[in-house]
Protein backbone atom coordinates (compact mmCIF):
# COMPACT_ATOMS: atom_id res chain seq x y z
CA UNK A 1 0.00 0.00 0.00
CA UNK A 2 1.19 3.53 -0.72
CA UNK A 3 0.33 6.90 0.86
CA UNK A 4 1.42 10.41 -0.11
CA UNK A 5 2.30 13.18 2.36
CA UNK A 6 3.76 16.68 2.27
CA UNK A 7 5.86 18.72 4.66
CA UNK A 8 8.21 21.68 4.71
CA UNK A 9 11.06 19.16 4.88
CA UNK A 10 11.42 15.43 4.29
CA UNK A 11 11.65 14.89 8.05
CA UNK A 12 8.44 16.82 8.69
CA UNK A 13 6.60 14.87 5.99
CA UNK A 14 7.77 11.55 7.46
CA UNK A 15 6.80 12.57 10.99
CA UNK A 16 3.36 13.64 9.76
CA UNK A 17 2.93 10.29 8.02
CA UNK A 18 3.96 8.34 11.13
CA UNK A 19 1.52 10.31 13.28
CA UNK A 20 -1.40 9.96 10.90
CA UNK A 21 -0.86 6.31 10.00
CA UNK A 22 0.25 5.21 13.45
CA UNK A 23 3.31 3.31 12.13
CA UNK A 24 6.97 3.09 13.10
CA UNK A 25 9.78 4.40 10.90
CA UNK A 26 11.20 0.95 10.13
CA UNK A 27 7.86 -0.33 8.79
CA UNK A 28 7.90 1.58 5.49
CA UNK A 29 10.10 2.83 2.65
CA UNK A 30 10.12 6.46 1.51
CA UNK A 31 10.11 7.70 -2.08
CA UNK A 32 10.69 11.40 -2.78
CA UNK A 33 8.08 12.53 -5.31
CA UNK A 34 8.73 16.27 -5.49
CA UNK A 35 10.90 18.92 -3.89
CA UNK A 36 9.81 22.55 -4.23
CA UNK A 37 12.35 25.07 -3.00
CA UNK A 38 11.01 28.10 -1.22
CA UNK A 39 11.36 31.59 -2.56
CA UNK A 40 10.48 35.13 -1.69
CA UNK A 41 6.79 34.72 -2.48
CA UNK A 42 6.24 30.98 -2.27
CA UNK A 43 6.69 28.30 0.35
CA UNK A 44 8.89 25.29 -0.19
CA UNK A 45 7.69 21.74 0.40
CA UNK A 46 8.65 18.11 0.01
CA UNK A 47 6.16 15.49 -1.20
CA UNK A 48 6.90 11.89 -0.28
CA UNK A 49 5.29 8.51 -0.90
CA UNK A 50 5.25 5.82 1.80
CA UNK A 51 5.41 2.20 0.70
CA UNK A 52 4.01 -0.16 3.34
CA UNK A 53 4.37 -3.92 3.19
CA UNK A 54 5.98 -5.64 0.22
CA UNK A 55 5.33 -2.92 -2.39
CA UNK A 56 8.62 -1.37 -3.48
CA UNK A 57 9.08 2.11 -4.95
CA UNK A 58 8.96 2.28 -8.74
CA UNK A 59 10.12 5.85 -9.36
CA UNK A 60 9.91 7.77 -12.58
CA UNK A 61 6.24 8.71 -12.29
CA UNK A 62 3.10 6.77 -13.17
CA UNK A 63 2.75 4.41 -16.09
CA UNK A 64 -0.68 4.17 -17.69
CA UNK A 65 -1.11 0.87 -19.53
CA UNK A 66 -3.56 0.00 -22.25
CA UNK A 67 -7.23 -0.53 -21.46
CA UNK A 68 -7.64 -4.20 -20.55
CA UNK A 69 -10.43 -4.14 -17.96
CA UNK A 70 -12.41 -7.36 -17.85
CA UNK A 71 -16.18 -7.10 -17.43
CA UNK A 72 -17.54 -9.82 -15.17
CA UNK A 73 -21.03 -10.44 -13.82
CA UNK A 74 -21.76 -11.82 -10.36
CA UNK A 75 -22.48 -15.20 -11.97
CA UNK A 76 -18.72 -15.54 -12.66
CA UNK A 77 -17.69 -14.31 -9.23
CA UNK A 78 -15.94 -16.62 -6.76
CA UNK A 79 -17.63 -15.13 -3.68
CA UNK A 80 -19.78 -17.18 -1.33
CA UNK A 81 -23.38 -16.63 -2.40
CA UNK A 82 -24.73 -15.43 0.95
CA UNK A 83 -27.46 -13.45 -0.80
CA UNK A 84 -29.21 -14.14 -4.12
CA UNK A 85 -27.73 -12.02 -6.90
CA UNK A 86 -29.71 -9.40 -8.80
CA UNK A 87 -27.73 -10.23 -11.92
CA UNK A 88 -29.07 -7.42 -14.12
CA UNK A 89 -28.36 -4.78 -11.49
CA UNK A 90 -24.88 -6.13 -10.79
CA UNK A 91 -24.08 -6.36 -14.50
CA UNK A 92 -25.02 -2.71 -15.02
CA UNK A 93 -23.10 -1.57 -11.95
CA UNK A 94 -19.96 -3.55 -12.84
CA UNK A 95 -19.98 -2.24 -16.39
CA UNK A 96 -20.48 1.33 -15.19
CA UNK A 97 -17.57 1.20 -12.71
CA UNK A 98 -15.40 -0.53 -15.31
CA UNK A 99 -16.07 2.20 -17.87
CA UNK A 100 -15.27 4.94 -15.35
CA UNK A 101 -11.94 3.34 -14.47
CA UNK A 102 -11.15 2.70 -18.13
CA UNK A 103 -11.46 6.45 -18.62
CA UNK A 104 -8.53 6.73 -16.19
CA UNK A 105 -6.48 4.56 -18.59
CA UNK A 106 -5.80 1.93 -15.94
CA UNK A 107 -5.84 -1.83 -16.53
CA UNK A 108 -7.48 -4.20 -14.09
CA UNK A 109 -10.65 -6.09 -13.25
CA UNK A 110 -13.87 -5.22 -11.36
CA UNK A 111 -15.75 -7.96 -9.51
CA UNK A 112 -18.39 -8.39 -6.82
CA UNK A 113 -16.59 -9.02 -3.53
CA UNK A 114 -19.63 -9.48 -1.28
CA UNK A 115 -23.34 -8.75 -1.14
CA UNK A 116 -25.74 -8.18 1.72
CA UNK A 117 -29.40 -7.23 1.92
CA UNK A 118 -28.81 -3.51 1.33
CA UNK A 119 -25.09 -3.40 0.58
CA UNK A 120 -22.87 -4.57 -2.24
CA UNK A 121 -19.08 -4.41 -2.20
CA UNK A 122 -17.11 -4.22 -5.44
CA UNK A 123 -13.40 -4.89 -5.71
CA UNK A 124 -10.97 -3.40 -8.20
CA UNK A 125 -8.02 -5.67 -8.94
CA UNK A 126 -5.17 -3.76 -10.57
CA UNK A 127 -1.43 -3.43 -10.52
CA UNK A 128 -1.95 0.34 -10.20
CA UNK A 129 -3.84 0.37 -6.93
CA UNK A 130 -2.10 3.54 -5.71
CA UNK A 131 -3.72 5.51 -8.53
CA UNK A 132 -7.18 4.00 -7.98
CA UNK A 133 -7.01 4.56 -4.21
CA UNK A 134 -5.48 8.02 -4.44
CA UNK A 135 -4.10 10.23 -1.71
CA UNK A 136 -5.71 9.22 1.59
CA UNK A 137 -8.24 7.14 -0.35
CA UNK A 138 -9.95 10.16 -1.88
CA UNK A 139 -9.95 8.83 -5.44
CA UNK A 140 -11.53 5.59 -4.22
CA UNK A 141 -14.06 7.63 -2.22
CA UNK A 142 -14.92 9.67 -5.31
CA UNK A 143 -15.37 6.56 -7.44
CA UNK A 144 -17.56 5.06 -4.74
CA UNK A 145 -19.73 8.18 -4.65
CA UNK A 146 -20.15 8.09 -8.43
CA UNK A 147 -21.15 4.41 -8.23
CA UNK A 148 -23.65 5.22 -5.48
CA UNK A 149 -25.23 8.01 -7.53
CA UNK A 150 -25.49 5.66 -10.52
CA UNK A 151 -27.14 3.04 -8.29
CA UNK A 152 -29.81 5.54 -7.31
CA UNK A 153 -30.30 6.48 -10.96
CA UNK A 154 -31.12 2.90 -11.92
CA UNK A 155 -33.68 2.68 -9.12
CA UNK A 156 -31.63 0.92 -6.45
CA UNK A 157 -31.60 3.85 -4.05
CA UNK A 158 -31.84 1.58 -1.02
CA UNK A 159 -28.61 -0.21 -1.97
CA UNK A 160 -25.31 0.95 -0.43
CA UNK A 161 -22.27 0.58 -2.69
CA UNK A 162 -18.78 0.01 -1.25
CA UNK A 163 -15.80 0.17 -3.58
CA UNK A 164 -12.55 -1.43 -2.44
CA UNK A 165 -9.09 -2.03 -3.88
CA UNK A 166 -6.47 -4.37 -2.40
CA UNK A 167 -8.40 -4.50 0.90
CA UNK A 168 -7.74 -0.78 1.37
CA UNK A 169 -10.93 -0.31 3.41
CA UNK A 170 -10.00 -2.96 5.99
CA UNK A 171 -6.37 -1.89 6.11
CA UNK A 172 -7.37 1.76 6.38
CA UNK A 173 -9.70 1.01 9.31
CA UNK A 174 -6.87 -0.74 11.15
CA UNK A 175 -4.62 2.28 10.54
CA UNK A 176 -7.28 4.68 11.83
CA UNK A 177 -7.81 2.65 15.00
CA UNK A 178 -4.06 2.64 15.67
CA UNK A 179 -3.96 6.36 14.92
CA UNK A 180 -6.79 7.04 17.39
CA UNK A 181 -5.04 5.19 20.23
CA UNK A 182 -1.65 6.72 19.39
CA UNK A 183 -3.01 10.27 19.36
CA UNK A 184 -4.97 9.65 22.58
CA UNK A 185 -1.75 8.53 24.29
CA UNK A 186 0.05 11.70 23.16
CA UNK A 187 -2.84 13.86 24.40
CA UNK A 188 -2.74 12.15 27.82
CA UNK A 189 0.96 12.91 28.15
CA UNK A 190 0.86 16.50 26.95
CA UNK A 191 -2.66 17.46 28.15
CA UNK A 192 -2.88 19.39 24.85
CA UNK A 193 -5.36 18.73 22.08
CA UNK A 194 -4.33 17.40 18.65
CA UNK A 195 -6.15 18.28 15.43
CA UNK A 196 -6.09 15.48 12.86
CA UNK A 197 -5.99 15.87 9.10
CA UNK A 198 -9.35 16.36 7.29
CA UNK A 199 -11.34 13.11 7.00
CA UNK A 200 -14.51 11.93 5.33
CA UNK A 201 -17.59 11.21 7.51
CA UNK A 202 -16.93 7.46 7.74
CA UNK A 203 -13.34 7.91 8.94
CA UNK A 204 -14.34 10.56 11.48
CA UNK A 205 -17.05 8.29 12.84
CA UNK A 206 -14.50 5.52 13.32
CA UNK A 207 -12.19 7.84 15.30
CA UNK A 208 -15.11 9.00 17.48
CA UNK A 209 -16.29 5.43 18.08
CA UNK A 210 -12.81 4.11 18.89
CA UNK A 211 -12.24 6.74 21.61
CA UNK A 212 -15.84 7.01 22.78
CA UNK A 213 -15.30 4.87 25.91
CA UNK A 214 -12.07 6.59 26.96
CA UNK A 215 -13.17 8.55 30.01
CA UNK A 216 -10.27 11.00 29.85
CA UNK A 217 -10.42 11.68 26.09
CA UNK A 218 -13.02 13.54 24.06
CA UNK A 219 -13.33 14.07 20.32
CA UNK A 220 -15.24 16.53 18.18
CA UNK A 221 -15.39 17.38 14.49
CA UNK A 222 -14.39 20.85 13.32
CA UNK A 223 -14.71 22.60 9.98
CA UNK A 224 -17.13 22.81 7.09
CA UNK A 225 -17.92 20.58 4.16
CA UNK A 226 -17.55 16.84 3.76
CA UNK A 227 -13.90 16.63 4.86
CA UNK A 228 -13.74 17.87 8.45
CA UNK A 229 -11.03 17.54 11.09
CA UNK A 230 -11.27 15.66 14.36
CA UNK A 231 -9.88 17.32 17.48
CA UNK A 232 -8.74 14.92 20.20
CA UNK A 233 -8.65 16.58 23.64
CA UNK A 234 -7.94 15.65 27.25
CA UNK A 235 -10.60 15.87 29.90
CA UNK A 236 -10.46 14.96 33.57
CA UNK A 237 -12.08 11.56 34.21
CA UNK A 238 -15.45 11.70 35.88
CA UNK A 239 -15.41 10.84 39.56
Amino acid sequence: MTYDFEGKTEKEAIERAMLELGVERDSFDVEILEVQRGGLFKKGFVRIRLHLGDEAPHGGGHHYPAKTFERRSAAHSTLDEAMPADEEFERLLLEFVTIIIEKMNISGKVTVQSREKRKITLNVETAHSAIVIGKKGRTLDALQLIATLYTKKIHRGEMRVILDCENYRLHHEEILVRLAYSVAAKVRLSRRSILLEPMNPYDRRLIHTTLDKAGDIETKSEGEGVYKQVRVSFRSPRM
